[in-house]
């Protein structure tokens, strides 16, 4: 008997070492393909690189250029492009676990692989070729350096894998996470935008500050981040970002155009610097992110743009009418079959892999979520099409103003505002958004009918609808992640009331917002050191959540709390700048940024005690007092490197997130990233200077370019771009050759 019981436990351990064998190794060998398809041809690029490690890559053709672009990237940053790459493929779970499974969810719901290989062989063969250079460039780094790769059968990649990245990151521009999220969960969900815009004439506009017209709470945080799930990280994307142009006779010389986004500093939408020149036209100094052939914002010879995020009402909901049996939905008069598939999720979970089942569904309206509500269907602005990847490549190569606008006006990148400038000293703000072309008589910001063919729009509104400046009378713009109607200055913005509601053009305001359209206003000149002020500014206007906030403090009776009494005091004297001087600078900015979230994602208001006492407790608990400097509390961190750092949550100097660590201090990991400078002067060539908190290899601690520009960022300063290319032999600490041999 004993032997038989023996024989059953081997065997039992055997069948749970087999299970386990299994269940560590089987996720490469299902992804396994044999589809990739990549042109046999040969690449060669020369990578220049300067003090500061950031890569000029020079090649005869755009290709080349495009194949060092990813070779150039992965020495600096393979471990982040390996997660964009997972996500790509639905894999990111095998990596992250059960996080990285959502994202994969998003991957499959929003046929992220479909939209990519039914529209990628319709982009044009120029634009195929740079992707599948690109593609080629990550082989071949992951082919040399096989102990870096983090995930089996990873590679290779080809140009629709990078393709199906764009489909699954973009939708996420202008939240559709606040919608997705909500419905998975079975929660309720909030009208998108709240009130409707304000009759004509109902508030008056003060001299002094933005229309006030403009209601405070916005639909997503501006420098917050959104709900579940991001195919890039927790933090969103662009997710918080100040531009500003400038017009000759506003700064008394150059046309001024400053990028100033507020990135994550780590992780798949952290910029990447970098200068691409080819012999065949495309030279352009900017920034991508991780998986992108070519840069989303820069400058070439003869003009430049950046982005901000903007959040109109892109996306609308869909109430399915259902059978019985939940496999057919109602169209006007037809039933129509539920498009059903069943996915695999991998999950990690420490040495093993779990493969996780779901079902998602699909309708025309566009992708379903089955809750104990219903089935609800989602249609969002630029769903299924792909004409971005083609569209930033020409922005890269557009010589004027009108090229660009012909570009912007194919309404094929679905989101983001754009503030331009140019040699011929023209600024613009485009709030480019594709728009949906909705019929009049549904209420748009709430559920819809989804039995309702006219409810159905089929694409976006002419380009002519958007809102859009160029050359105002002001000579200036700015954008601060706030509505389009305050950009240029009294006399020069927009009405809201010239533009249809169906277009839900976003309303918000920002403090940010507030500060950059007043003190751009009041300045006679825009120069480069009145414009450096504003960019740098600390300081927070006594306004919305900001007024809100200290308006409860001076109600509260502390009278039976001497310590959280004289907290008040201090905060009651503050001076409203985050500028590292003040004594009560640190706690404000402990104090400001719930608030602040509240306000901006419509969550419940904290309370103004509670959160008083929270505050006062943590630096009590840390620093032994109430009033430590800022700069000792907020930090820029990174390995070895411990730097203090100033500006808060919302202002245009930002830190907009931060970890707090054992030691009290607040890690800073989202706020100013990369900050472009470029100036035109008349007749002259373009020139520009740039900075990053960290450095051109964020991932690579050996590497002496991993903190390298930390010093310079918080002190304000900004380095040259080499863009010309007798500047960048000039400047090189390093050159070298990376290429690609065809196989025979």
């Amino acid at each position: 008997m004993k032997k038989w019981l023996g024989r059953i436990g081997f065997a039992l351990l055997v069948l749970v070492l087999v299970a386990f064998i299994g269940l560590a190794t089987w996720e490469p060998f299902w992804a396994k393909r044999a589809d990739i398809s990549l042109p046999n041809r040969a690449y060669s690029a020369e990578i220049s690189r300067d003090e500061f490690g950031v890569p000029h890559i020079y090649g005869k053709t755009d290709t080349d250029v495009a194949y060092g672009v990813a070779v150039a990237h992965a020495e600096d940053d393979f471990f982040t492009l390996q997660d964009v790459v997972a996500m790509s493929r639905g894999r990111y779970g095998a990596i992250a676990g059960q996080d990285g499974a959502a994202f994969d969810y998003a991957y499959h719901l929003l046929d992220a692989r479909g939209t990519a290989e039914e529209t990628y062989p319709r982009l044009p063969k120029d634009t195929r070729a740079l992707f599948d250079a690109y593609a080629t460039g990550l082989n071949d780094y992951a082919r040399q350096h096989p102990g870096e790769v983090k995930l089996g059968n990873l590679f290779p990649v080809d140009g629709v894998d990078v393709a199906a990245g764009f489909a699954l990151r973009q939708p996420f521009f202008f939240g559709l996470g606040n919608i997705i999220g909500p419905l998975v969960e079975g929660e309720e969900l909030r009208p998108e935008f709240g009130p409707p815009i304000p009759a004509a004439g109902s508030e008056a506009t003060p001299a002094a500050e933005p229309a006030e017209v403009i209601r405070e709470e916005a639909d997503t945080a501006p420098d917050q981040a959104r709900a579940w799930p991001l195919p890039w990280g927790e933090d969103g994307a662009l997710a918080g970002s100040n531009a500003f142009a400038v017009m000759p006779k506003k700064s008394g010389g150059p046309t001024i155009l400053v990028s100033n986004s507020h990135q994550p500093w780590r992780g798949g939408v952290a910029w990447y610097e970098l200068v691409v020149e080819s012999e065949e036209g495309w030279h352009y100094a900017g920034a991508n992110f991780p998986g992108s052939p070519f840069p989303f914002l820069g400058h070439n010879e003869h003009l430049g743009w950046t982005n901000t995020v903007n959040t109109p009402d892109m996306v609308d909901l869909y109430k399915l009418v259902m059978n019985d049996g939940g496999t057919q939905y109602r169209i006007g008069n037809q039933w129509r079959d539920l498009e059903t598939k069943t996915v695999t999720l991998p999950v990690k979970l420490g040495p093993i892999t779990l493969p996780i089942r779901r079902t998602v569904y699909r309708s025309v309206h566009g992708p379903v979520i089955k809750n104990d509500k219903g089935y609800f269907a989602v249609r969002y602005g630029g769903i299924g099409n792909l004409g971005q990847l083609d569209a930033y490549y020409r922005l890269n190569k557009a010589t004027n103003l009108e090229e660009f606008q012909t570009v912007l006006a194919r309404m094929d990148i679905p989101s983001t505002n754009f503030i331009y400038g140019d040699e011929a000293g023209n600024i613009a703000y485009i709030y480019n958004a594709a728009l949906p072309d909705r019929a009049k008589g549904y209420d748009w910001r709430n559920i819809l009918p989804g039995d309702d063919p006219r409810a159905i729009w089929s694409g976006p509104v002419p380009y002519q609808s958007l809102p859009k400046y160029v050359n105002p009378a002001s000579g200036w713009l700015y954008n601060a992640n706030n509505t389009p109607f305050t950009a240029a200055g009294a006399g020069s913005d927009l009405s809201p009331e010239d533009f249809a509601p169906e277009l839900g053009v976003e309303l918000k305001q920002t403090n940010r917002s507030r500060r950059a359209w007043k003190l751009m206003s009041e300045a006679q000149l825009l120069d480069r050191a009145t414009l450096e002020e504003i960019k740098y500014d600390t300081g927070y206007e006594r306004a919305g959540y900001v007024a809100r906030l200290w308006d409860d403090l001076a109600e509260l009776d502390l009278s039976d709390d001497a310590e959280l009494a004289g907290a008040r005091d201090m905060l009651m004297g503050w001076d409203f700048t985050a500028d590292n001087v003040g004594e009560a600078d640190a706690l404000a900015l402990l104090m400001i940024r719930e608030f602040m979230s509240a306000s901006y994602q419509n969550k419940p208001w904290p309370d103004a005690r509670t959160e008083l006492e929270k505050q006062v407790g943590h630096l009590k608990t840390h620093f032994g007092r109430i009033d430590p400097p800022m700069g000792e509390l907020l930090r820029l961190r990174q390995g070895k490197v411990d730097l203090p750092l100033d500006g808060g949550s919302d202002t245009l100097r930002a830190s907009t997130l931060w970890d707090v660590d054992d030691d009290g201090r607040l890690s800073v990991r989202h706020g100013d990233s990369f900050i472009q400078w470029v100036e035109w002067l008349p007749g002259g060539r373009v020139s520009s200077r740039s900075i990053q908190p960290y450095g051109a290899a964020t991932t690579r601690p050996a590497s002496p370019h991993y903190a390298d520009q930390a010093t310079l960022f918080v002190q304000h300063r900004l380095k040259p771009v080499h863009f010309w290319r007798e500047d960048v032999l000039a400047n090189a600490k390093r050159r070298y050759t990376v290429s690609h041999t065809p196989t025979r």
